[in-house]
């Protein structure tokens, strides 16, 4: 079980980190899911493309890991909006994504927070 859930967190934290990245890299992706009425936009994108970066670096860091369990949970839930807008958008700018599957995209939130939860704030990660 110990190795599983350290190469579940290895695969997480390349998953955040990528992702992450990708904010800086390809930033009209991102710009193009929020929905109108959420201020600053560049600034909400620069936001959580470093917050998925530094989580999942922080999720390697045994002394960070609790933190940034938590910290990519919240923003897991944060960013749920923008994956709702363009489900019933129909279109993610950028992508070749079909409406079915940007719909299918929304309970697999709930995997991440789980597999966050597991990696990160698990009762056998302290040590870990």
């Amino acid at each position: 079980m110990k190795r599983a859930r350290l190469i579940a967190r290895w695969v997480l934290a390349l998953f955040f980190v990528v992702a992450g990245a990708n904010h800086f890299r390809a930033p009209e992706i991102y710009l193009g899911m929020m929905p109108s009425w959420l201020p600053w936009p560049s600034a909400m994108n620069l936001i959580s493309g470093a917050a998925e970066t530094l989580g999942g670096v922080g999720l390697l860091v045994p002394a960070m890991r609790r933190r940034a369990g938590w910290g990519l949970l919240a923003l897991l839930v944060a960013i749920f909006p923008a994956n709702l807008h363009v489900a019933l958008q129909g279109h993610m700018p950028g992508t070749t994504l079909t409406s079915l599957q940007l719909w299918w995209r929304l309970p697999f939130q709930a995997v991440f927070l789980a597999w966050v939860w597991w990696v990160a704030l698990g009762c056998e990660t302290k040590n870990h």
